[in-house]
């Protein structure tokens, strides 16, 4: 059974297993930049980084270099190390999740700001995102706490 966002539904009880990118770029003043998007056609969704359902078989760092892909259409990042992990019932259903967030690098000549359609066939295929770097540390925090472990990068 495939869940939000595409995500394999796990048995009764057992927590939704998801991933989440902090893709992090280095300014030319050694500062860095965090990868963050907005959900054009929902604005009270608030600023989100890549994050979503790890598929049936498929290892964690292929699942977040996809929900990358996908999300922002980046394709040059790479897997950093992974940061650590988060268990939290998703803010709207209650539903179970555990998350593993992974540190990603981009590379200095990605665009500052672009807007991105949902590539794929989960549940947030043809939404539109507004992609932009902004500095850390961050100004405002992120939707659904997804800021909980950037003090591990």
């Amino acid at each position: 059974m495939t869940g939000p966002g595409g995500a394999h539904a796990a048995a009764a009880g057992a927590p939704r297993i998801r991933v989440a990118a902090y893709v992090v770029r280095r300014r030319t003043d050694g500062g860095r930049e965090l990868l963050v998007f907005d959900h054009l056609g929902a604005p009270g969704a608030g600023t989100q980084v890549p994050a979503g359902g790890v598929r049936p078989g498929e290892d964690l760092r292929s699942a977040v270099l996809r929900e990358v892909e996908e999300e922002t259409g980046l394709t040059d990042t790479r897997v950093v190390r992974a940061l650590g992990a988060d268990e939290r019932p998703h803010p709207e259903t209650g539903q179970a999740r555990h998350t593993t967030f992974f540190l990603l690098s981009a590379g200095r000549r990605t665009a500052d700001t672009w807007q991105h359609t949902v590539r794929g066939t989960d549940a947030d295929a043809g939404l539109r995102f507004g992609c932009r770097f902004v500095p850390l540390p961050l100004a405002a925090p992120l939707a659904d706490g997804q800021d909980g472990l950037l003090g591990r990068i």
